[in-house]
């Protein structure tokens, strides 16, 4: 009997050695969760391309994709944490509303009135006001689930139809615009792109800044004694990184201006109109390149700081986190006042990409935000969760979205599809959860 326990247990390690595919996953430590949503980021992707008759993958599609998936991705950060402590943010879509609203009165009404309109200082008030207004809320909400122990899913439900009415109140439903000038860069467009130049620099700064992480953390490894991955599997990891990163700079670089804004922008610097025109590559859009400062800023917050450690902790086992010392309830309040910040950078954006601030603004985004969020591995059952992930899965609900509104799908179905598409994730996720028991 020993020599068979010692023969099974023996060939065990020995079997998946001689696996190629699990010795690779191993080395190179890459979520198989994240790489599958990848792939069927990839199967949507080549799917609606064939479907619309080769419109979806052009660049001018992708960086369009780009840009409309900001607003989303930016609060799919924070419902990550939020659900991760098993809480629940039905509001978002409304506080992201009533936060465009203010900003939208505050530099269309109130401002012109005290420094003018179009002042170089119109942009920041209007900012810093947004997002305090988007804290407040989010604080409010959260001491009255942390401290008066209603649950999230009530509070924020309620919170979804208070806030939806105060944005009507605001103006009485009525459209507030034009926006700033210099606030409008933060909705992308033409203005609100950085160009070919500046794009290949954030590149290859983006690679640098990958490739000393890598070197980084093989160095902390060393330094604690933790396992290192192999030198074949640090490379590969930074020569990937790097090629998707200049690769999708490249692609930001393809879509150019059109030809009416190129004579436009012609005329007023004094350039000669050539007969074959001006080539003005769009580069990376400023929405995006504020998504990914977010999604950087949040995955430091969540795997590096004790704050981080803390939110884990309490959606790993809130009796344990407590007696552990750690004040859930104040936690709880901070991570709603940080998904109401979140939502007022999402207004933001939004409301300089509309160049108006309206009513319905945010209408049905809290679906896509937390779907969004467990699309990305964010399990409901609280306690695991990435930022990443979060914001490939809000990648993936826009490219349905918009894949969709390009084959003519009607709206209704269109609903159908995303409300399908949540209940399998939530599915996958349980049936992950049970295998991984």
């Amino acid at each position: 009997m020993a020599e068979m326990v010692k023969s099974t247990t023996s060939s065990g390690p020995r079997t998946a050695e001689a696996n190629p595919v699990t010795r690779f996953f191993r080395a190179t430590e890459i979520d198989t969760r994240l790489l599958g949503m990848i792939g069927a980021l990839i199967i949507i992707w080549i799917g609606f391309h064939i479907i619309t008759g080769g419109l979806f993958l052009t660049p001018r599609n992708l960086w369009n994709l780009s840009v409309q998936t900001t607003d989303i991705a930016i609060m799919t950060t924070g419902m990550v944490l939020i659900i991760v402590t098993r809480n629940i943010d039905l509001s978002v879509g409304s506080v992201l509303g009533l936060c465009g609203m203010i900003m939208g009165v505050t530099q269309a009404k109130i401002l012109p009135e005290y420094i003018g309109f179009d002042s170089p200082f119109t942009w920041a008030i209007t900012l810093l006001i947004g997002i305090a207004a988007g804290f407040l809320i989010g604080a409010f909400q959260g001491i009255i689930i942390a401290f008066l122990n209603v649950p999230s899913f009530i509070v924020t439900l309620g919170g979804l139809l208070v806030w939806r009415g105060a944005t009507w109140l605001v103006t009485s439903g009525q459209t507030v615009a034009p926006m700033d000038q210099t606030f409008r860069i933060m909705g992308g467009g033409a203005e609100g792109s950085i160009g070919a130049t500046w794009s290949w620099v954030v590149g290859i700064g983006a690679c640098l800044f990958v490739i000393a992480s890598i070197v980084g953390s093989r160095r902390q490894r060393r330094r604690f004694g933790f396992p290192r991955r192999p030198m074949w599997a640090e490379y590969f990891l930074a020569i990937l990184s790097c090629v998707l990163i200049l690769g999708a700079v490249s692609i930001a670089n393809s879509y150019y201006w059109p030809i009416n804004i190129a004579k436009k922008y012609a005329e007023t610097n004094n350039i000669p109109w050539p007969e074959t025109g001006l080539d003005i590559p769009y580069g990376i859009a400023v929405p995006v390149l504020i998504a990914i400062v977010v999604g950087i800023i949040m995955t430091f917050i969540a795997t590096r700081l004790r704050f981080g450690r803390y939110v884990f902790a309490i959606g790993g086992n809130p009796e344990a986190a407590e007696l552990a010392g750690i004040k859930t309830r104040w936690v709880t309040v901070r991570i709603f006042a940080l998904m109401g910040v979140l939502a007022a950078i999402a207004a933001a954006i939004s409301t300089a990409r509309l160049n108006a601030a309206t009513n319905s603004q945010g209408t049905l985004d809290e679906l896509y935000t937390i779907a969004a969020a467990v699309i990305g591995g964010t399990s409901l059952a609280g306690g695991t969760g990435t930022i990443a992930g979060a914001m490939l899965g809000a990648l993936v609900m826009q490219s349905l979205q918009s894949g969709m509104v390009l084959a003519h799908v009607d709206t209704p179905l269109q609903s159908v599809v995303v409300g399908t598409v949540l209940v399998v994730a939530v599915w996958l996720d349980t049936v992950y959860r049970a295998r991984a028991k």
